[in-house]
């Protein structure tokens, strides 16, 4: 890994890669965060990061917006796979925009009903069916807390 990340700032001295225990790319900072493994998937993970600081993401106004840049990402980071001669699979790409759909599934999960309701601002949900109203937390690292605000009619 090591090598592998001298070759990345070599290659992009405008960012910073820094080891720690996440992947994740912090825009206001430049800074791509690693763990610092040994492995394909590791590195793979890291040309996704880059490929988040190299397509100019920062910020995202809605669940499908954020699914969106995280497809673009991978997109981008098998283009430099090849450059890097690294392999990565259809199958842990797969995987790894899953932990996304999961968290987007929860969070637009009616409380009430069970039903799928519809984002109607960044962390306000609604619910087509029974008219429930839910607040999510922002942050995809934890848990998605669902709480009801407005009762539906």
């Amino acid at each position: 890994m090591e090598k592998f990340i001298a070759r990345l700032e070599q290659n992009y001295p405008q960012l910073t890669f820094t080891a720690d225990d996440m992947n994740y790319w912090s825009p206001t900072e430049k800074t791509i965060f690693y763990i610092s493994k040994t492995d394909e998937r590791a590195m793979a993970s890291v040309l996704h990061e880059l490929s988040h600081a190299l397509l100019g993401h920062q910020n995202y106004g809605n669940d499908l917006e954020l699914l969106n840049k995280e497809v673009a990402a991978w997109q981008n980071a098998l283009d430099l796979s090849a450059e890097y001669e690294i392999s990565i699979s259809n199958e842990h790409i797969q995987d790894c925009l899953d932990t996304y759909r999961e968290w987007l599934h929860r969070r637009s999960t009616c409380p009430t009903c069970k039903s799928s309701g519809l984002q109607i601002t960044e962390n306000i949900y609604t619910c087509i069916n029974c008219h429930q109203e839910w607040k999510v937390s922002r942050s995809r690292l934890y848990r998605p807390y669902r709480q009801c605000i407005k009762t539906g009619t």
